[in-house]
């Protein structure tokens, strides 16, 4: 199959859980003998070129603005897709980017997926008509796909109880630990191994991160640190926060943005990963913590709950948003002498739940399924398709100037004159 995907900001994935989804299964899709085309966003990831694990990378333009970034990346992709011609399969990702599924399912001969990996207009940084939009697009990813993807349970029971809309539910995958470079946690973060907490992920409202260093603030004890890996995502202002309650602990380490080996070593060495969001889809770096085996202490959200059960060794649930129920779960976990143990079996339940090889053979059969479903829809008026076809060869053609396109006045022809 011939796959184009729109909705990432790009390879090689850094942050964002978006883009490792898209970068693991694309690249396993190569393996297996497809090709693979994802359009990324400029300034992402530098000095790539255009083949990153097989796929083919297409940069294309967009305004850097918040709220409109996204939309104007994936219409300006989808225009690229209508335009070329021979995608077997459209693959958009995320809420935003399913406002252009129309362009994808109306003006293209693909079978159309949408992965949903949450309900981002529910995230607090959306405000007034960036939320409605969202809105929208969510509504359109129940509505408009052949096929609609989800990445946990709890979105899968409510597009069914929202929208009536059955969804393929895929997890995601996670990438089992191996032997990687070692980097020194002491030097290079200026903590030392086995005694400190480990919160990884964007600073934003809903992961919680003003309620963990209240919380920590709580926890007793020069001997525990505290390192928090991430960075703002449009979200600078509740960032000013976290650095001004930050700096009135001095166990805290505020480290930014983490990849690669240093990040693999902060897991290795951490004494627990600690995760108090109040909304998620399917947090791939509670998956990778987990997969190190380490004590986890989660908020007590459907999505963390799909993956640790229930309150265990190993791991500590809070409930959502509050201080005193996440200072004491940070308690349990230092404090309990099973708690290795107990992660340890969590890690190999884990291991065999969320595996990359078996989320790509599903999505494959996903995309059959829509080029399936493409085929039996396709009684499509011969007039329509025409329409199609000479839209697809103005994109092409790139000569024609919007004002020309649909308010011109058409002149007189004269008989034999020709096209004017």
């Amino acid at each position: 199959m011939n796959i184009a995907v729109i909705g990432t900001r790009g390879l090689p994935a850094t942050w964002g859980g978006v883009e490792r989804h898209v970068e693991e299964i694309g690249a396993r899709l190569v393996d297996r003998g497809h090709q693979v085309t994802v359009f990324t966003r400029p300034g992402y990831a530098a000095n790539v070129g255009d083949r990153y694990r097989g796929m083919w990378l297409r940069e294309v333009r967009t305004v850097r603005r918040k709220g409109v970034e996204a939309l104007l990346h994936s219409l300006n992709a989808a225009a690229h897709v209508v335009g070329r011609g021979g995608y077997d399969v459209v693959h958009l990702h995320a809420v935003g980017p399913a406002l252009v599924t129309p362009v994808a399912r109306y003006l293209t001969r693909a079978g159309v997926v949408h992965t949903v990996h949450g309900l981002d207009a529910d995230r607090d940084k959306w405000r007034g008509p960036e939320r409605t939009l969202l809105n929208l697009g969510t509504w359109m990813s129940a509505r408009v796909p052949h096929r609609t993807i989800v990445v946990s349970q709890d979105l899968q029971r409510h597009y069914l109880d929202t929208y009536g809309r059955t969804t393929d539910h895929i997890p995601n995958g996670v990438t089992p630990v191996a032997d990687a470079e070692e980097v020194s946690v002491a030097d290079r973060f200026g903590v030392q191994p086995g005694r400190y907490l480990l919160h990884v992920g964007r600073l934003v409202p809903e992961k919680a991160s003003d309620v963990l260093l209240r919380a920590f603030a709580e926890v007793p004890g020069d001997d525990v640190r505290l390192v928090v890996a991430g960075g703002s995502s449009d979200t600078d202002d509740y960032v000013a926060e976290i650095f001004a309650l930050a700096a009135h602990d001095p166990r805290v380490v505020m480290a930014g943005y983490v990849y690669g080996a240093d990040l693999a070593s902060l897991y290795r060495n951490a004494r627990a990963f600690v995760l108090p969001s109040r909304l998620e889809g399917l947090p791939i770096t509670l998956l990778e913590a987990a997969s190190h085996g380490l004590p986890l202490v989660v908020s007590a959200i459907p999505p963390h709950l799909e993956v640790v059960g229930h309150e265990r060794p190993g791991a500590r649930l809070a409930e959502p948003g509050s201080v005193a129920s996440l200072t004491e779960a940070m308690k349990r976990s230092l404090h309990d002498d099973d708690e290795r143990r107990g992660a340890a079996a969590l890690a190999t339940e884990v291991l065999q739940r969320y595996d990359w090889d078996a989320a790509t053979v599903a999505t494959e059969a996903v995309y059959r399924a829509a080029i399936d479903a493409r085929r039996r829809g396709r009684s499509v008026a011969a007039g329509g398709e025409r329409c199609v076809g000479n839209l697809r060869s103005l994109l092409r053609a790139r000569a024609l100037r919007p004002r020309r396109l649909l308010w011109r006045t058409p002149t007189a022809v004269p008989p034999g004159a020709g096209p004017g």
